[in-house]
């Protein structure tokens, strides 16, 4: 190879052997130091470009210039419901009250009408009825005994003693507070000021601590019952008093169970899965789902998608991989749609991914494992290494292929963070996650939590059964 001078040649030919070797080592020195600048710049600059398409950023942080998707054209349709859509209407209920108005005469020549009309018209005007609590007032009587002068007061009843509030008061605060993610003082306000109950924030407090016992025996069951399904398990930041935790989410098919620790390391997860969980676990790649076997982990694809975006916009060696991987993805999630709506054959899917896709995905990873960018060539190693966690969900029923599920429960959760920071207490945090629990997996159910909990309370109230949040069937 040819010696390049750092100077002109004939400059260079004129200058002494011993100040051309000092020219030589500063040079080297200066391109050094000028090569680590640039390098700190472009990683900056890929700081400087990260979104919700290519890392782990929630989209409420994006920018306004970040495009998730084409923009779609603006079509000539008007505003509003179009036509041949089903109409939705608002549903009819039960009346307390129906009046019946029939015209008298004929709009168009006044002859005298009447008889009735078999199908007549529903028009249903709804009305709150003044809101006044039931009060029920016990007066314990305390009597003298004439014989020996001893006075003796009568005893509350077992289920009233200690309470006072009853079973739907308590659910309906809890739901202010844990469901609608209301304040302390903002529940305290809305049951003065809607529900006529004047309760000040500390007696809010003490509904929700016996709330959190109502709900014990319920979420100790549900938590079993995850326990013992696939799963899809995320987790997000939480504050509890000035220590820093996380708020753990495990969702299954009808199930969704929540736990605040402080912690986001192995034991937490296992005590969230139960030391002995052996189903599927969908997950991020964060270190601490390193201790689940390979073979009972799926990766989310939507995290990976998110990753061979990043590939190409750093703009590097890595581009053509990051481009190859993202084509690959979106021909997987075509074929994944087409299982769930049915189009195609699950066991045809399996063989596409076995035959089809998973060898392109190993060579495409194996390329970018080698090429110049370090950032890619890192995701790719670390992706041939838990390659096998990929495709659980081909061969595997009920898994699906990416976290969706765990992160979209993980939202209230967020927003409940935002709001209040948190909780101050452990015994705030159990709250939390026992309200988290009973509301998300009645959802799913599809079924009534302000019935739900108040029958937690009911039993709790008069020591009866606790009524379940595992489906029947």
């Amino acid at each position: 190879m040819t010696f390049e001078p750092p100077i002109p040649r004939a400059l260079w030919d004129s200058v002494p052997s011993a100040p051309q070797a000092a020219l030589i080592l500063a040079f080297q020195q200066y391109q050094q130091r000028i090569d680590a600048l640039e390098s700190r710049v472009r990683e900056l600059e890929e700081r400087l470009g990260q979104n919700s398409t290519n890392s782990s950023k929630p989209p409420s942080s994006d920018g306004p210039a970040v495009k998730r998707r084409p923009p779609q054209p603006r079509g000539q349709r008007p505003k509003g419901g179009q036509t041949g859509h089903p109409r939705h209407t608002r549903p009819l209920l039960p009346p307390d009250h129906t009046e019946h108005l029939r015209p008298t005469e004929c709009r168009r020549c006044r002859h005298a009408l009447g008889g009735d009309d078999p199908r007549p018209l529903v028009h249903q005007v709804l009305e709150l009825p003044p809101l006044r609590p039931v009060v029920t007032e016990y007066r314990r009587h305390r009597l003298r005994c004439p014989h020996c002068h001893t006075t003796t007061c009568a005893a509350l009843p077992p289920d009233v003693a200690g309470a006072t509030c009853g079973p739907r008061l308590q659910a309906a605060v809890a739901l202010l507070t844990g469901a609608c993610r209301l304040s302390k003082r903002t529940a305290s306000w809305v049951c003065h000021n809607l529900l006529g109950v004047p309760l000040s924030p500390a007696e809010v407090c003490g509904i929700e601590r016996q709330v959190t016992q109502a709900l014990a025996p319920a979420v100790a069951a549900a938590r079993g019952h995850v326990q013992a399904q696939p799963a899809n398990v995320d987790e997000t930041s939480w504050r509890e008093g000035k220590k820093k935790g996380w708020v753990w989410a495990a969702v299954t098919a009808s199930v969704t169970v929540f736990l605040i620790r402080l912690s986001r390391g192995a034991a937490a997860l296992r005590e969230l899965l139960g030391a002995e969980h052996d189903r599927v676990v969908t997950s991020d790649r964060f270190t601490t789902y390193e201790v689940l076997p390979l073979q009972r982990r799926q990766v989310c694809w939507a995290h990976l998608r998110r990753d061979f975006q990043a590939m190409i916009d750093r703009r590097g060696a890595g581009v053509r991989v990051g481009e190859n991987l993202l084509l690959l993805s979106d021909a997987i999630f075509h074929d994944w749609h087409r299982v769930r709506d049915g189009t195609l054959l699950r066991p045809t899917f399996a063989f596409r991914a076995e035959r089809w896709y998973r060898p392109d995905v190993r060579v495409a990873l194996a390329e970018g494992a080698a090429c110049g960018c370090a950032k890619t060539a890192a995701t790719c190693r670390e992706l041939l290494a838990m390659e096998p966690a990929l495709w659980t969900f081909a061969r595997s029923a009920g898994v699906e292929p990416t976290n969706n599920a765990a992160e979209r429960a993980l939202r209230g959760p967020v927003l409940w963070r935002k709001g209040s920071y948190g909780t101050d207490s452990a015994a705030g945090s159990r709250f939390v996650e026992s309200m988290l629990t009973a509301v998300a997996s009645c959802q799913q159910q599809g079924r009534d939590v302000l019935a739900f909990v108040m029958a937690c309370c009911e039993a709790l109230r008069h020591n009866t059964a606790y009524p379940s949040l595992i489906p029947e069937s």
